[in-house]
C-alpha cells in the first residue's frame, strides 16, 4: 500500500473499563485541571490530524458521554466491557470498517498525557513507510497509542481477554517502533497516586 492510500485514519479512544484498581471510582472522570481524563485523551485525538475518532464507552457509559460532551466525535457502546479490553477493541474495529479507514489508532482512555505532536510522529511515520502497525517508544520502552493498518482488522477482532494487539505487535513483520521524545506515551493512570505522580512530572518538564 503506498502512502497516497494511507490518508484515511481514525482515532479509537478505548472508554470502557471499570477502573477496579483506581480507590476513587471512575479513574476516566477523575480530574486534571479541572477537566476529566478521558476528555484530556479525546481533546488531544481531537486536535491532531486524525481524519476521524470514536469513544468506545462501557462501564458508567453515560457519566463518561457527558465529560465528552461538544467534542466532534462519534460514540459506541460496549455492553461486553467486563469481559476485557478486547471486547472494546472489536468495538473500534466494527466502526473503523464501516467508516472505510486505512487505519485506526488505538488510545487508552487512562492515558490523558501523550502529546498530541506524538500522535503526528506516529501518523506521518504511517503514511510515509510501509509499515503496518507503528508503536511509540519512549528511552527504548514502547507505550502507547498504537496504530494499526486495515489488514490486521481480521485479527484485532479475533482477540479476547485484555491482551489487546500485543500479539500482532510482536509477529507482525512489518511494525515500525518510532522512538518519541514524550514519556506520556508510558504513563497510564491505575490509582490516585499514579494521577498524582504523572501530573507532577508533566508539570516539572
Amino acid at each position: 500500500m503506498s502512502g497516497q492510500h494511507r490518508t484515511r485514519v481514525g482515532g479509537v479512544i478505548l472508554a470502557a473499563g471499570r477502573s477496579s484498581r483506581y480507590e476513587s471510582g471512575n479513574k476516566l472522570l477523575a480530574t486534571i485541571d479541572g477537566k476529566a481524563v478521558v476528555r484530556q485523551v479525546t481533546e488531544t485525538a481531537c486536535k491532531s490530524s486524525l481524519s476521524d475518532a470514536v469513544a468506545v464507552l462501557g462501564h458508567e457509559k453515560v457519566a463518561v458521554a457527558a465529560a465528552l460532551d461538544g467534542l466532534s466525535l462519534s460514540v459506541q457502546h460496549n455492553d461486553e466491557y467486563a469481559t476485557g479490553q478486547s471486547a472494546s477493541v472489536r468495538h473500534g474495529v466494527e466502526f473503523a470498517r464501516s467508516a472505510g479507514w486505512d487505519a485506526a489508532l488505538f488510545l487508552l482512555g487512562d492515558m490523558p498525557f501523550v502529546r498530541v505532536e506524538t500522535i503526528e510522529e506516529l501518523l506521518e511515520a504511517y503514511r510515509t513507510g510501509t509499515a503496518t502497525v507503528v508503536v511509540p517508544e519512549h528511552e527504548g520502552r514502547r507505550g502507547n497509542p498504537v496504530l494499526f493498518d486495515n489488514c490486521h482488522f481480521d485479527s484485532l477482532a479475533s482477540v479476547s481477554g485484555d491482551r489487546g494487539g500485543r500479539d500482532i505487535i510482536e509477529t507482525t513483520e512489518k511494525t515500525a517502533f518510532i522512538e518519541v521524545s514524550d514519556p506520556g506515551v508510558h504513563w497510564d493512570i491505575d490509582t490516585d497516586a499514579d494521577l498524582a505522580e504523572f501530573t507532577d512530572r508533566r508539570d516539572s518538564l
